[in-house]
């Protein structure tokens, strides 16, 4: 890209002046004729020096924002990307843009190519440095990338950060603090789906100064949605393989353990598809291998726990099934958004049992180490400050137990990170500050319950399941979809009911039907969509669905509860938020 498109780093201009400059470089650089809602806005944003986050569908053009604004500001990029695979998806796809100005630092490359990536970044030959959260942790590799300016850090699957996101990574936490080690360059988080307590995290964790947060349609009309009751395992898998079978391909099948995702590959396999399977048991390579078939259209699906797909950037994916339920709807959006992203029609198809849940709370169901949550306090404050390695080695325990007991005494303000190391926080004697880890762990327990049986909800209810998804995320929905299973179950009287109509009739059906609307996001109603509240014994929430004659509020310590609006104005439940 020539130099005259570059905005000097902490340079100004004008808003219009750079959504033009963006648009020329999408057009000259990406070959892009339009930008999608929300990625200009948040581009510009970017290169005029303010932290955003931005929430877009899977396929739905969050690379382009980072990229954009990397390419009109001088000084490095740092991409922080958790999977090896996903950053040399990332790395190869800048590059197919005609230029070779992308490279990554990983464990995965050899001591050279490492090098030759440093010296890239270190002559101006590479923009964009794309590396896994871990890297973050190192020393050298932090003070190396400080000494180069980074202009700006982009942390992609940013839920990862989040204690209630369904990736959690404990490595993300470090991020906020590398930022600053960094020289605070600006801040971008992508993901693809994040209820709003999750995105309040990312802020929070990551440090953003007065983000701008673009959170863009979480809805994919292309997707049919399906839930699947089955009465026993046996009929289950029966009818699994027989739709993924008759589905069009390629598809994707998730399972909850490696032993699903072997069987359900063998016996697709001697129904004549190609089909293999994917999980963390398998080797590097073998994982590898099953990856790159997929991309490449050699295989008809592939039977995958939920090790496989994040980063997946294959557009024409026809169908997602799940053989079972996921840990939440989250979890369950961000799987099936790998479907159809080519704007397609796409199936996405969840075979439900309620005994599955069962699996799914005792995956979730942990109980925090009280005696390590004392020794890793303890040894803090005694000895302090102390990095956190150290602290590993002087408790004798496994370095992520130590992690985990860590990250729990910091989010109870038990400990302190510093430039030096960890501190104690003072103000608590150890016990308490064990106490106080303890409460957090119960409600992250808490917040993951009450998200299960949201997904139950989901799986079981009898209304539009696109209005269900929808509001979960809190995002209003005023009319049934009419492409989901639930929509498509009900009887319609002619091609167009209303032909029939008297005119009073049809002025009292569009009263009704403005009604429902109403209903369904709560315009004019005490209880709108997105209304803080406090509850008397839960605290405070945020109104996510209201329904009728009930409303779904999102509590900070309780998670997602459902409550009658009778009840709520016989014993006064509930007030707004100040």
């Amino acid at each position: 890209m020539s130099e005259q498109h570059r905005e000097p780093r902490g340079g100004h201009r004008s808003a219009r002046t750079t959504e033009r400059a963006l648009r020329r470089l999408a057009r000259e650089r990406f070959g892009w004729s339009r930008l999608r809602a929300g990625q200009l806005e948040a581009a510009t944003a970017l290169v005029g020096g303010r932290d955003a986050l931005v929430v877009m569908p899977t396929g739905g053009g969050k690379s382009a924002v980072y990229q954009l604004a990397a390419l009109a500001i001088d000084g490095p990029t740092v991409v922080v990307s958790p999977l090896i695979s996903l950053q040399q998806d990332q790395v190869a796809a800048l590059t197919r843009t005609g230029t070779d100005d992308a490279v990554a630092l990983n464990s995965a490359q050899k001591r050279t190519e490492t090098e030759q990536a440093w010296r890239a970044l270190e002559d101006g030959g590479a923009e964009f440095v794309f590396l896994a959260p871990e890297q973050l942790g190192n020393a050298g590799v932090l003070e190396r990338l400080r000494e180069l300016r980074p202009s700006l850090l982009v942390v992609d699957e940013a839920h990862c950060v989040s204690s209630w996101g369904h990736d959690f990574r404990p490595e993300y936490l470090r991020i906020g603090e590398a930022a600053e080690a960094l020289g605070r360059p600006v801040v971008a988080a992508l993901t693809a789906t994040a209820a709003p307590p999750v995105r309040e995290e990312v802020v929070s964790r990551l440090g953003l100064s007065d983000p701008l947060v673009v959170v863009q349609g979480f809805d994919r009309p292309n997707l049919r949605l399906e839930v699947r009751r089955c009465p026993d395992e046996a009929t289950k898998r029966r009818e699994v393989l027989l739709r993924v079978a008759t589905s069009a391909k390629p598809g994707l099948l998730y399972v909850a353990t490696r032993k699903d995702a072997e069987a359900y590959a063998e016996e697709l396999a001697d129904l004549g598809l190609a089909a293999a399977a994917y999980h963390a048991g398998l080797r590097a390579a073998e994982r590898e291998q099953v990856h790159e078939a997929f991309l490449a259209g050699d295989l008809d699906v592939v039977a995958a726990t939920s090790a496989f797909g994040m980063g997946i950037d294959k557009p024409d994916v026809r169908f997602v099934v799940h053989a079972s339920v996921t840990d939440s709807l989250d979890s369950y959006w961000q799987e099936v958004g790998r479907a159809g992203r080519d704007g397609e029609p796409a199936l996405t198809a969840m075979f439900y049992r309620a005994e599955d849940l069962a699996l799914q709370r005792f995956l979730g169901t942990s109980t925090p180490d009280a005696d390590l949550l004392e020794h890793v306090a303890g040894t803090v404050r005694a000895r302090g400050p102390l990095p956190r390695a150290e602290v590993a080695a002087q408790v004798g325990a496994s370095a992520s137990k130590v992690a985990a007991a860590v990250h729990l005494l910091l989010d109870a303000d038990g400990l302190v990170s510093t430039d030096g190391g960890l501190v104690w926080g003072g103000g608590a004697s150890v016990p308490e500050a064990v106490a106080a880890a303890v409460e957090v762990a119960q409600a992250r327990q808490r917040m993951d319950r009450s998200r299960l049986e949201m997904l139950r909800g989901y799986a079981e209810t009898t209304t539009c399941r696109r209005q269900f998804l929808l509001g979960y995320f809190g995002e209003p929905a005023p009319t049934a979809c009419g492409r989901c299973d639930t929509c498509s179950s009900r009887p319609v009287d002619a091609a167009d009911p209303a032909a029939s109509l008297t005119d009073a009739e049809a002025e009292a059906a569009a009263a009704r039907a403005a009604e429902d609307a109403a209903d369904d996001t709560g315009e004019g109603t005490a209880w709108p969509v997105n209304t803080r509240v406090v509850h008397r014994a839960w605290g405070p929430g945020v109104v996510m669905r209201p329904e009728g004659d009930r409303i779904t509020v999102l509590f900070e310590q309780q998670g997602y509860k459902t409550l009658g609006l009778a009840a709520i104005e016989e014993h006064r439940l509930l007030e707004r938020a100040g």
